[in-house]
């Protein structure tokens, strides 16, 4: 009987959890069962291989630049955003949110059409010794369209939560405007614009279309899946495919986890 009135007590709650659980292992069984049905040495013999390893590690090294670009570019931006009202704010922010809804073929054609040799911006930078075509600055850029709006939104959150009395406390303590930024406003919303960062990371990680219609060479890992995949099948692109989702699943447990320290901090 005390069971019985225990589950109608939180029956709302058992609902809530039994729905969200269907979600959770929607992710996490293909995932596991990919990660599980690999054997370990064809896995270890895929990550000997140099083309592996090498698209692993400029698909994190080029989606880390394009994080750190997103920081200098979306940083200021998100902190105007947060401080400002003027006309036309809203529109701003909806085009912020432009390339989370846009497929992303149609964005690396987008970029194509500024970035490419046969136009101005492209022929600007190649005459600068910079090409985005078939380049690793074209997979940085792809990168930052598709993911720079998840870095805003966080790092903007993040500066809205800040009582504006605090900065002009410290205005009245003889601090400058620059000051007062990087001494109180940015010190207390970091850890929304760590977590904007991590999520922005990952994104860039994951891009494919945008980088397959601007630079399909060099190759990332996610191309490199694509193409194994379509010329040999499943059995030889899934290694690829396993390694990319080990190394991307600890690198953001690691992230997540120091930004939970801090927020315990």
């Amino acid at each position: 009987m005390e069971i019985w009135r225990w589950i109608a007590a939180r029956r709302l709650s058992l609902t809530f959890f039994l729905l969200g659980l269907i979600i959770l292992l929607f992710i996490l069984v293909p995932l596991l069962k990919m990660v599980f049905s690999s054997d370990p040495g064809i896995l270890w013999d895929t990550l000997l291989q140099g083309e592996v390893r090498s698209a692993i590690w400029l698909t994190l090294y080029a989606a880390l630049l394009a994080t750190v670009v997103g920081l200098l570019l979306g940083v200021p931006l998100a902190y105007f955003l947060a401080r400002h009202r003027f006309r036309g704010k809203r529109l701003v922010e909806a085009l912020i949110d432009v390339p989370i809804v846009v497929p992303h073929t149609a964005a690396g054609i987008a970029l194509l059409f500024v970035f490419g040799q046969d136009f101005f911006l492209g022929k600007a930078f190649h005459l600068m010794g910079i090409d985005f075509v078939s380049a690793v600055p074209g997979i940085i850029i792809a990168m930052l369209f598709v993911s720079v709006p998840f870095l805003v939104n966080s790092a903007k959150q993040g500066f809205e939560r800040v009582d504006v009395r605090l900065e002009k406390v410290a205005r009245t303590l003889g601090a400058s405007p620059w000051q007062a930024f990087f001494r109180v406003s940015l010190p207390l919303a970091w850890r929304s614009i760590f977590s904007g960062s991590v999520m922005m990371w990952a994104r860039g990680i994951s891009e494919f279309g945008a980088v397959l219609i601007l630079a399909y060479h060099p190759m990332i890992a996610p191309i490199l899946v694509y193409e194994r995949f379509e010329e040999y099948g499943l059995e030889y692109a899934q290694p690829v495919a396993v390694l990319l989702v080990l190394v991307c699943l600890l690198l953001f447990i690691g992230l997540r986890t120091i930004a939970y320290r801090g927020e315990r901090a």
